[in-house]
């Protein structure tokens, strides 16, 4: 107890958002204090710590080694005495809040309508903004306290961000049958000779099939680049268009009998389908209980209960 009588435990939270935000104005602003107020706290920790915790890199500010090793520990620590000192337990049924949710139209068919079931039964004052972006738009969202949740694929992340898997994914192919006659599909030689459709929020998205034809020289042509998974099967029928996606987009096929399924003719990596969230809401009650409702309506569809 010698080490807390060395220092105002207010301090503590002002390391706190300060090594979560990485950003002394975000977390003057987090605090209700001045920037100038934030920056007298973060030098008197350099102080006592004896560390820098936070240096300029590129223009911005990183964590230092020893910063970085206080992150868990400090958040674990304010959340167990923010439970001590009386917070009120969480009830879903009772809470009011806004969520500010990214996700793509492929994630919302998948998780929108179990999701919104549950909740309108279980947490009736939770209300949803939805928005749609890119990997790094959703992460530099989380980062700057723009979102709450996202839900993608983040093949790299920054340590500040946590990730769940929801699911796994795989792709298939699909075409007209006038123009892929063949049940067994393309070989990867008529594949690459086809106009191709690309899902992806740019157009010059480097995805998971662009990297792997990358690795073996090799490159389709892209007729088509467009963000709309629900209306890129639309554009096949009657044409000699390819599209290849993840397999739960589709949905069932009784719509589009005139399209063929096929897998694709090189060897595509599975997806980790994710829900992703920074680690200054690790401790939140009522994220982290929709959190829960979003990873149980991709395994097991509505829960139970």
């Amino acid at each position: 107890m010698d080490d807390l009588r060395r220092i105002d435990l207010n301090l503590l939270l002002a390391l706190h958002a300060l090594l979560t935000e990485k950003h002394v104005t975000r977390a003057a602003l987090r605090l209700h204090k001045s920037q100038p107020a934030v920056s007298h706290s973060l030098a008197q920790l350099r102080e006592h710590f004896n560390d820098p915790l936070l240096v300029r890199k590129s223009g911005k500010l990183e964590l230092t080694a020893r910063g970085n090793a206080l992150l868990q520990p400090l958040s674990e620590a304010l959340g167990k005495l923010n439970t001590l000192l009386g917070a009120a337990p969480f009830d879903p049924l009772q809470e009011r809040r806004r969520f500010r949710l990214a996700l793509s139209d492929y994630a919302a068919r998948l998780v929108l309508p179990d999701l919104m079931r549950y909740v309108r039964v279980h947490a009736p004052g939770f209300d949803f903004a939805i928005s749609q972006a890119s990997r790094d738009a959703m992460l530099a969202q989380l980062a700057d306290g723009e979102l709450d949740l996202a839900l993608g694929i983040f093949p790299e992340l920054p340590q500040d961000i946590q990730v769940q898997t929801l699911f796994e994914e795989d792709f298939i192919c699909l075409a007209d049958k006038a123009a892929v006659p063949d049940k067994s599909g393309l070989t990867l030689t008529q594949w690459l000779e086809r106009p191709h459709v690309m899902l992806a929020l740019r157009p010059d998205a480097n995805d998971e099939i662009e990297r792997a034809l990358a690795a073996m020289g090799l490159q389709r042509r892209i007729t088509v680049a467009l963000p709309h998974w629900s209306a890129a099967v639309e554009l096949l029928p009657d044409t000699d268009l390819v599209l290849t996606i993840a397999r739960r987009a589709v949905g069932p096929l009784r719509a589009f009998r005139q399209l063929r399924q096929f897998p694709p003719p090189l060897q595509l990596p599975k997806l980790a389908y994710q829900q992703a969230w920074h680690i200054r809401k690790d401790t939140d009650p009522a994220l982290a209980w929709l959190r829960q409702v979003v990873a149980d309506c991709c395994t097991r569809g509505v829960p139970s209960g």
